[in-house]
């Protein structure tokens, strides 16, 4: 069960309403069913506690006990450390270190798009027409098992899905073409525990 609030006990998330890497924690979080404090944060108006916690101010932040963590990617690797049950990585080094380079791609082409797109303009047109292309290039990847490049839900996925989850309020129409990646993105949707990743801001994001 997540509880809003600013105390923080044994494990605390400090997480925006509506960013792809905070809902990415969140689902790591959900998939391995831990309770935690959502402490929600406005990134134009950081807290002091964050301050302190964190020299750069940035979303998210993990802090447990005495740790503070604020890389994602560190974040969601520790998480899966520290609560193995259920696994989110593979066992074998080939298929993690396959699954690493999968996050730093989407982290490189998908997500930077994403914030062109969300700053409007002109620019955003391009960048939803790049996303688009880089979607549907992916598609062997979706095809290629029954979650991301893994018969497992993986840490991917956590980040995967929140992109897939974001389409429509991006405007990005993916068509009959793009069916795989949207049965894909239902899967996960229905999955136990997405629907606890979400706030209510993103909630808002699909009709």
């Amino acid at each position: 069960m997540v509880q809003n609030a600013r105390s923080r006990t044994v494990l605390a998330l400090y997480s925006a309403a509506d960013d792809i890497q905070c809902h990415r924690v969140r689902l790591v979080l959900a998939a391995k069913g831990v309770t935690y404090d959502l402490v929600q944060v406005d990134p134009a108006k950081p807290p002091e506690d964050l301050t302190d916690l964190n020299p750069y101010n940035s979303l998210p932040t993990l802090v447990d006990r005495e740790l503070t963590l604020y890389d994602t990617s560190v974040v969601c690797e520790y998480l899966d450390e520290r609560y193995p049950h259920p696994p989110l990585m593979p066992i074998d080094p080939l298929s993690r270190a396959r699954l690493r380079l999968a996050s730093v791609r989407i982290e490189r082409d998908w997500l930077p798009e994403i914030e062109h797109i969300r700053a409007g303009g002109k620019p955003a047109d391009a960048a939803r027409k790049r996303l688009r292309e880089q979607l549907l290039s992916a598609l062997p990847l979706f095809k290629a098992s029954k979650f991301f490049l893994n018969p497992e839900m993986s840490l991917v996925d956590c980040l995967v899905t929140p992109v897939i989850w974001r389409l429509p309020s991006l405007g990005i129409e993916l068509g009959r073409e793009g069916k795989p990646i949207l049965d894909y993105g239902e899967r996960l949707f229905h999955s136990q525990g997405y629907a606890r990743s979400l706030t209510p801001e993103e909630r808002a994001l699909r009709p």
